[in-house]
């Protein structure tokens, strides 16, 4: 009897001239042992080599294109029109999987879940297994979560937040009862801390936190956090 055929995994790159670091990261996903990962690329219109790139790779692609965008969730939302896997990865220009990316998927059994694992960033292993408290004040890195597929048949990008849209999209799961989050200890990429989140502060999200937090965690989680930010104001005074 033949074996069922293994889920598929689609990994969403978003790359603006990524010319230096794309291919590594594309290589690190097709030395990947797990046997049904299909690559979505969305560009921004580079001009440093990154189209070349990209048509050298086309073959191993199921889809990419370059065109302006309204920045890196508007291509992010873009690139979930051209999926068709049961699972989805978003990966950075300038990260790798690692070889434990392959055993993870293998643990992706239940649909509508958001499994989250860990990436190395800074030589360190992060972030763990993560509580509820936790997820309401920092969240998980992007790049350690997989997603089902089916989550973004009702959620997508809130293209309003330049850099912490992800953040805030997992808040809006974490309400959502019907999705699991689930932690599975393994390291599945290196994180390269030279991307847009190491910009600066997204202002937007950063005024809108606190709300945030009430409308997706509660009253007690919120409580927990205003008297957090209370005791640092407070030592800022001193």
């Amino acid at each position: 009897m033949s074996q069922p055929k293994a889920p598929k995994i689609s990994i969403i790159i978003v790359t603006y001239n990524a010319v230096k670091t794309l291919q590594a990261g594309l290589d690190s996903i097709y030395a990947q042992k797990y046997p049904n990962i299909e690559v979505v690329v969305i560009d921004g219109g580079s001009t440093d080599g990154t189209l070349e790139l990209l048509k050298d790779n086309t073959s191993k692609l199921a889809y990419w294109k370059s065109e302006p965008d309204e920045g890196i969730y508007d291509a992010m939302n873009k690139g979930l029109n051209h999926i068709s896997g049961q699972w989805v990865y978003f990966m950075g220009a300038d990260d790798e999987l690692r070889d434990e990316f392959s055993e993870m998927a293998l643990e992706l059994k239940r649909p509508g879940a958001l499994y989250y694992a860990n990436v190395m960033s800074n030589g360190k292993k992060k972030s763990g297994f993560v509580n509820e408290y936790y997820q309401a004040k920092a969240g998980v890195f992007h790049q350690a979560i997989i997603y089902s597929a089916s989550i973004f048949k009702t959620y997508r990008y809130d293209t309003r937040y330049s850099i912490s849209a992800d953040y805030e999209l997992n808040m809006r799961c974490w309400r959502d009862q019907s999705i699991a989050f689930i932690y599975r200890d393994y390291v599945i990429a290196n994180f390269n801390h030279n991307g847009a989140s190491s910009g600066g502060e997204d202002e937007l999200f950063a005024s809108n936190k606190s709300n945030l937090i009430r409308q997706n965690f509660g009253l007690k989680i919120w409580l927990r956090y205003m008297f957090r930010l209370f005791k640092e104001r407070l030592r800022g005074t001193k």
